[in-house]
């Protein structure tokens, strides 16, 4: 429960904790950073880890030049990549064990072949935003291996999301996280970053059942 209450502290206090750590620890930030994109994207027990929160804060300490911000989006952008991709593969492993037993109880044949046809024609822009939803973008690359949607559409999908979001959210905290009034409300912009994507996700998924019962 201890262990619980400090990552959700570190969630929420993430600009606090990481320049404590830079300060403390130097260049073993970039392995602490690599370390929690990597498994917030590539381990799907693991979602509730900080992702855009961190990718802003990280860009605002790269401003104050306590960061190399080039290497610091190397790294990230390389961390999103690897953890999609393990992701993916490990839905590619379990998907044809569950659904070789076609209609079983807790899965079906229709239900797959729903899936791969959804994730071959709607997949990459699933993939590019989910990028931007917390919760989700730990989910979805492993459906997308579950569904099997072909690897190499995929794979470039992948590679275009993590670029765009790791891109624009790094070099949002480098342009405008040390300006004051963003300074004095992070902690805001932190839960916004946090709970407004999660809330647009929600909101999609609801219209979607909704749109499908009717």
């Amino acid at each position: 429960m201890e262990m619980f209450a400090h990552l959700i502290d570190f969630i929420l206090h993430v600009d606090k904790h990481l320049m404590a750590f830079v300060q403390a620890y130097g260049a073993w930030v970039y392995a602490l950073l690599f370390a929690i994109v990597f498994v917030e994207t590539g381990v799907v027990v693991m979602p509730f880890l900080p992702g855009d929160s961190l990718l802003f804060v990280v860009g605002a300490l790269c401003g104050l030049g306590l960061m190399s911000l080039p290497l610091a989006m190397t790294l990230l952008f390389v961390a999103a990549i690897l953890g999609d991709q393990v992701n993916y593969s490990v839905g590619r492993w379990f998907g044809p064990r569950v659904f070789r037993w076609e209609d079983s109880r807790f899965f079906n044949k229709r239900a797959f072949d729903q899936a791969h046809a959804f994730y071959e024609k709607h997949g990459g822009i699933t993939i590019v935003l989910a990028r931007f939803m917390p919760f989700v973008r730990t989910f979805v690359p492993f459906v997308a291996g579950v569904a099997a949607m072909t690897r190499g559409k995929f794979t470039f999908f992948n590679v275009t999301g993590a670029a765009i979001w790791v891109g624009s959210l790094t070099l949002a905290g480098y342009l405008f996280g040390n300006i004051p009034w963003v300074q004095a409300n992070l902690n805001v912009i932190i839960y916004a970053l946090i709970l407004v994507p999660g809330a647009l996700a929600l909101f999609g998924a609801w219209k979607a059942r909704r749109a499908e019962a009717a």
